[in-house]
């Protein structure tokens, strides 16, 4: 059989979401897999994905296994799942904390490149930021430690790391530096704090040591995800709030430490949910998000190559129901997007390549 032949056979299987290792090159790749399925394992609902892919290629998706309700306060363990094929089939899922009642969740997990150590940031209850890693290409985890006095300031009651994944920084005086995107509330006797912000927290000492940034601006988003630029400042994308009902973002020039004012993509509706950022290769940076102003569905998935200025491609992934979502990039240089579906039903993972997304599109 040619290789023309074979990726069209492939191409046809994804389309019918057979979970497979698609070819990436030319030929537009789009498969579709349900990874968790709310009501299985002793689990009432599964949400909020977190996706990483190891320094030997392994991906891993973390979530939340919500025991007894969809509530966000309430019996939550956080679990794990891992694939060796890129992203094609995936091994048993495996419970890595449990803290009994208690809520364990918001994943957002780092690799650090140079050790290939695996960093992921979690929290107790919103109130707590733990912290767990894995040397041996998540097959094992370290015991949890509390890192809450350098991941949040102490006048801030709530918090969340991301949720999704982190970035290792490539460029500039803070090369190596691993940064954690998050979101606070602010009051201390409110769930979730009525004013709500987006930072950073990280490190450089090789996940060692951890501090705070500051916030970007109050009350005008949340959850967050970040990606290096090539001229070595971050871009944030985040969720909005009060009303905007259209993505936010700001810069950093500084690692993290600081932010410019929130402002507000014209051409990225959100009725107001979390979203995903990833590099994909040096010159392409894609997000996710659903893009109906009125309900969580429509998730779409829009391409830069201009380092996050302007977004004229987008395409389609799902078009029911669509909620939370995180993004990595496999050894084929495909990118793999985890989101909620179904109404919180099931997670899925659907791989697609740039030739997918582009297609019928002015490159």
């Amino acid at each position: 059989m040619s290789t023309f032949h074979r990726r069209c056979l492939l191409a046809v299987l994804a389309w019918l979401s057979v979970p497979l290792v698609c070819l990436a090159g030319e030929a537009p790749v789009f498969g579709q897999q349900v990874l968790f399925r709310s009501g299985t394992q002793k689990t009432h609902t599964f949400r909020i994905p977190s996706l990483v892919t190891t320094r030997k290629g392994t991906v891993l998706v973390f979530c939340e296994a919500r025991r007894e309700s969809g509530r966000d306060h309430s019996n939550i363990d956080l679990v794990l799942k891992r694939s060796d094929d890129g992203g094609a089939s995936w091994g048993a899922m495996r419970v890595l904390f449990d803290d009994g009642p208690h809520t364990v969740g918001n994943p957002c997990a780092v690799l650090d490149r140079r050790t290939g150590t695996i960093w992921l940031t979690f929290s107790k209850n919103n109130k707590q930021v733990l912290l767990s890693s894995s040397a041996d290409d998540g097959r094992t985890w370290s015991r949890a430690v509390d890192i809450t006095r350098g991941a949040l300031p102490s006048a801030w009651g709530w918090v969340g790391p991301g949720p999704g994944h982190g970035i290792q920084l490539r460029h500039g005086p803070h090369a190596g530096r691993l940064v954690i995107p998050a979101w606070a509330g602010i009051e201390k006797d409110v769930p979730f704090g009525r004013r709500q912000l987006s930072y950073a927290f990280f490190s450089d000492d090789s996940g060692k040591t951890w501090q705070y940034g500051k916030p970007a601006t109050v009350d005008q988003s949340d959850e967050c995800e970040v990606v290096e630029l090539s001229d070595g400042r971050l871009y944030m994308n985040a969720r909005s709030r009060m009303g905007k009902k259209r993505r936010a973002f700001c810069l950093s020039s500084d690692g993290g430490a600081t932010w410019s004012p929130i402002s507000h993509h014209e051409g990225m509706p959100e009725r107001s949910c979390q979203g995903s950022l990833v590099r994909v290769g040096r010159k392409a940076i894609v997000v996710a998000h659903p893009a109906d102003t009125k309900s969580r569905r429509l998730l779409t998935v829009r391409l830069s190559r201009d380092e996050a200025k302007t977004w004229p491609v987008s395409r389609v992934a799902e078009v029911g129901p669509a909620a939370y979502s995180d993004m990595a990039t496999n050894g084929d240089g495909d990118v793999l997007l985890a989101y909620e579906g179904d109404d919180y039903r099931t997670i899925k993972l659907v791989r697609f390549n740039l030739a997918w997304l582009t297609e019928g599109k002015t490159k």
